[in-house]
């Protein structure tokens, strides 16, 4: 793989683009600091220009070169989570280019543990803005294939490293105001974050004055199928409803096949949180792959445990059975 990491670093110092493997999702990267490279990402993935990226760092020790604040926090955070899926929201330093940060006076930076990313951000040693490497508001890649499923000839590389361990997106925490507020849920609960703080994360408000930051979209994670969230009552009675009509429906639950029709595929899920979350993408993928008329989702317990998987797949059923603009 040497050959291919300086392959991957020789294309971002030229400012072209390299997707890879985190242990959350594979990445859409390009060098940060080079604004002309990082505005390649969002005509790749279709993204709006004010929705701010992630620049992930090959250690904690870079933090300086990014945030013009470093708070005892952050700090403390990071010697608890990095490399991880942790996410911090510091003030920026100036020289941080605008198209990184959507324009605002905050950026987002994280280290993250994934072998493979690590050793690309070592060799590149500087920071990688890097989405997920899909379409805009679509299903998330946690595989290599799905990147270049979804984004072909869109990225020079794909380094493969295999699946994402994960499976979700990075938790992300607001530092930048003082008082630390959630601004996604992730494998870094509330929780955690408690134990070493010493206090809770505050949610953040609806409508409150907290930076803009990836996946905070009401529809994001996306398929084009239909999808709906039922109740695990509600699922046979959809069911049901979908068979009567006869459509072809394909259902994701934690719970062995209900009923056996040619029309319904049953895609078993993992009954517990970490399981669902590294499985969901790749599953909605899977599932939105068969031409059914809509995907039935049995609606996961609500708790702390949950709340990440219940977040995806609040926003994915949100923007589901939307087509591409392009």
């Amino acid at each position: 793989m040497a050959t291919e990491i300086e392959r991957a670093v020789a294309l971002l110092r030229a400012g072209e683009l390299v997707a890879f493997p985190t242990e959350t999702v594979y990445g859409l990267g390009a060098d940060a600091a080079n604004a002309a490279a990082v505005v390649k990402i969002f005509a790749a993935k279709g993204r709006p220009a004010d929705h701010p990226l992630i620049v992930h760092l090959p250690s904690a020790g870079h933090l300086p070169r990014w945030a013009r604040e470093v708070p005892a926090e952050a700090e403390r955070l990071a010697a608890a989570f990095w490399p991880g899926p942790l996410t911090l929201i510091l003030k920026r330093r100036p020289e941080v280019p605008d198209a990184i940060t959507g324009g605002q006076d905050t950026v987002g930076l994280r280290v993250p543990s994934h072998p493979l990313a690590l050793e690309l951000l070592a060799a590149f040693d500087g920071g990688i803005a890097a989405p997920s490497a899909n379409r805009f508001g679509r299903i998330s890649p946690t595989t290599a294939a799905h990147v270049r499923e979804e984004l072909g000839s869109r990225v020079p590389l794909v380094l493969d490293g295999g699946a994402c361990p994960v499976g979700i997106e990075s938790t992300i925490l607001d530092l930048s105001r003082g008082t630390p507020v959630l601004l996604r849920p992730g494998a870094v609960g509330t929780a955690d974050i408690a134990r070493v703080l010493g206090r809770a994360p505050e949610p953040a408000a609806p409508q409150a004055d907290v930076p803009r930051v990836s996946g905070s979209l009401d529809a994001h994670y996306a398929p084009r199928t239909p999808l709906q969230l039922v109740s695990s009552d509600g699922l046979l009675f959809a069911l049901r409803n979908a068979l009567v009509a006869g459509e072809r429906v394909a259902v994701l639950a934690p719970t062995a096949q209900a009923i056996s029709h040619e029309l319904v595929v049953w895609k078993q899920a993992p009954p517990e949180p970490a399981g669902f979350a590294h499985d969901l993408y790749a599953s909605l993928r899977e599932l939105d792959g068969l031409g059914c008329a809509r995907i039935l989702v049995q609606q996961p317990p609500a708790g702390e445990a949950w709340l990440a998987v219940n977040d995806r797949l609040r926003r994915a059923a949100a923007g589901s059975g939307e087509d591409d603009e392009t």
